[in-house]
């Protein structure tokens, strides 16, 4: 999606009116991107607390308790981390946590700290790895939750949710292709409906009894606690499930801008979550054997149908959501180094935002029918999904605190404070969590795990491959001497060599003089360059030096949110001086053959990893949009 927010300030009456508008739409926008996985949380979450494993009657201690939990869960988390505190944390507009993590390197780069950066690197890594855990996790277990309304319906339908849950989301991921744009207009009205919907449901329970209200005493947690003891830090791990989806307040927040989300939150999420959860506990309370599925028994009968269909509509736009989710964080890590080149297709001309990653789709894909398959209820994945959600919770928290004491020049006094009251949150949350690896907690540890050492490994074998080729390239003043007193044969034409480095001469320019022997008579050296912003400026997108001998270094920055295009390069680059004519222009990149050996920074076998991935990226050539029958590839063999 492409970055929509802007400032809604303005002096005329007939502006202010546009302004009005303009952010009412963008808070129905923003209701259908970023709350569409938070707000299906009822559906599953209150069931869970009153699962039969955990054995908890619901008496009225018990529902004031945990009902006051999870009220309370959402204020602290939702409302005061992210919506207050988090969303402050954003770079040039951009949220997430690789933004974040940007927000952070630029800061330690200018410290020039380099263990204290690895270390900030690695987290914010394992937090990017965690939420590709949530992006496979909330499809089923949101579809799974919306279809378990057919066994409210009939028993007997029950053999039918696994197959329906599966088709429907077989159908989602085959449907990425083809862009999301139209969908897009839909999402805000259905969950807007499906707000009003809960909200209305749970309204009619609490006037039949209004006294369930009580629970927004936080006391009734504290009870709960001081009754159950470890039982009820058990619970947490359920009690979670309420606030799935907060990282996506974050994350979405360049999409729509603050204002539009805090909007969104307070008009419409918040007040439809508390009804539909006090109403759900009112029920409870009026009819214990409702805790099997309160949110279903909420409705009458004729209304169940339609609930389903609604409840279903909700979860496929919160799937489409975190799935387009990690299309955007791909692209961001593509760009900021930390995973090879892969297919960005823009799926949409006016939105530059819009895209969709074959390679992530598939794997996408595969992980939730997998565990659509392997679970067969939204219940069963509530294990596997709580570690990845708080995992991110608890690495935002540090990164945030690392922002706000060295960018923000905050006294350390109050951030330690505010951090330490919100890790104490994150890390209970994340404890009751780690009880469950067994039962489903592994998946996203082992998921994010696998995808971190794919992402350090990536950002270290560049670093690396980086330092040997500047290391074999020859100082370019010796290189143009060397040109201007042999009068080596000019041929007509530009030749444009795509380097990493920006100063130097580059190996492929090397390699292509040494067996063929001729240069052309413009040379640009070209580096791309990825900036830890968002988008970078046109004014500072581009350098252009002249080198004499018909030599030109072109050195093009672009941000993590960007996607960048050479032949466009070129073109601009006319305007400094450089001639560039398509048809008469070259591109030389390089290939290189990687050779693992023993000894260095990186083990072997991380080596070889490394060596693999290189291999399997997609290539320059088609991830710089450069026109193949203009490329010449020079390979180069290259121990490391």
């Amino acid at each position: 999606m492409h970055s929509l927010a802007h400032s809604v300030s303005t002096d005329t009456p007939l502006d202010k009116d546009a302004a009005r508008r303009r952010l009412a739409a963008l808070s129905l926008g923003a209701l259908g991107v970023v709350y569409g996985d938070v707000g299906t949380s009822p559906l599953y979450a209150l069931q869970e607390c009153f699962s039969p494993h955990y054995g908890l009657n619901p008496t009225l201690a018990n529902v004031y308790g945990i009902l006051s939990l999870i009220i309370w869960s959402i204020f602290l988390v939702v409302a005061l981390k992210y919506i207050v505190f988090i969303l402050r944390a954003d770079n040039k507009g951009e949220g997430g946590i690789l933004a974040l993590l940007a927000l952070v390197l630029q800061r330690e780069h200018e410290s020039g700290n380099r263990t204290r950066r690895a270390v900030l690197v690695a987290i914010g890594l394992f937090g990017a790895a965690l939420l590709y855990g949530d992006g496979i996790i909330t499809p089923p277990v949101s579809v799974l939750g919306a279809m378990e309304g057919l066994v409210v319906i009939a028993p007997s339908l029950k053999a039918y949710i696994v197959p329906i849950a599966f088709v429907v989301l077989l159908l989602l991921f085959v449907a990425q292709k083809r862009g999301t744009g139209g969908l897009g207009t839909v999402f805000g009205p259905v969950v807007l409906l499906w707000f009003v919907t809960i909200g209305a449901l749970g309204a009619v329970e609490i006037a039949q009894s209004p006294g369930v209200l009580r629970a927004l005493n936080p006391w009734y947690g504290v009870a709960f606690f001081l009754e159950h003891g470890r039982h009820a830090f058990v619970i947490l791990g359920s009690v979670v499930l309420a606030i799935t989806g907060a990282e996506a307040l974050y994350a979405d927040m360049g999409h729509f801008g603050r204002q539009p989300i805090r909007l969104a939150f307070f008009v419409a999420v918040l007040p439809a979550l508390l009804l539909n959860y006090f109403g759900q506990g009112a029920l409870i309370l009026r009819d214990p054997s409702a805790a099997a599925n309160p949110f279903y028994r909420l409705a009458p009968e004729w209304f169940l149908v339609p609930l389903i269909i609604i409840a279903l509509s909700a979860a496929i736009v919160a799937s489409q959501a975190l799935i387009s989710g990690a299309f955007s964080l791909t692209q961001q890590a593509v760009q900021l180094g930390f995973v090879p080149r892969v297919t960005i297709v823009h799926t949409s001309k006016r939105e530059a935002g819009q895209i969709f990653i074959p390679e992530v789709n598939v794997l996408l894909m595969v992980g939730c029918l997998l565990l659509v398959l392997i679970f067969k209820s939204a219940g069963a994945l509530a294990a596997a999904y709580g570690i990845a959600v708080t995992g991110t919770m608890v690495i935002t928290t540090v990164l945030f605190a690392v922002v706000a004491y060295r960018r923000w020049q905050w006294p350390l006094w109050s951030v330690v404070l505010l951090t330490s009251a919100f890790l104490a949150v994150d890390l209970a949350f994340l404890g009751a969590n780690l009880l469950k690896i067994a039962a489903g907690g592994w998946i996203p540890l082992v998921l994010a795990s696998a995808l971190f050492v794919v992402m350090f490994t990536w950002k270290q074998g560049r670093a690396r491959l980086t330092e040997i080729m500047r290391q074999g390239a020859l100082p370019l003043e010796l290189l143009l001497s060397d040109l201007g007193r042999r009068r080596m044969h000019r041929v007509p034409g530009t030749a444009v060599f795509m380097t990493g480095a920006t100063n130097g001469a580059p190996v492929v320019l090397l390699h292509h003089l040494k067996h063929n022997q001729v240069i052309h008579e413009e040379v640009i050296l070209l580096s791309v360059l990825s900036a830890e912003v968002p988008a970078v400026d046109d004014a500072e997108r581009m350098t252009v030096e002249s080198l004499g001998h018909g030599f030109f270094r072109v050195i093009a920055t672009f941000g993590f949110m960007e996607t960048p295009n050479v032949p466009t390069i070129i073109e601009r680059a006319r305007a400094f001086g450089i001639t560039g004519r398509p048809m008469e222009t070259s591109y030389y990149v390089g290939r290189e053959r990687l050779i693992p050996s023993r000894g260095g920074t990186m083990w072997r076998w991380r080596k070889q990893l490394f060596s693999v991935m290189s291999r399997n990226a997609r290539s320059a050539t088609e991830y710089f949009g450069i026109p193949s029958n203009r490329v010449v590839e020079l390979g180069a063999q290259i121990e490391f």
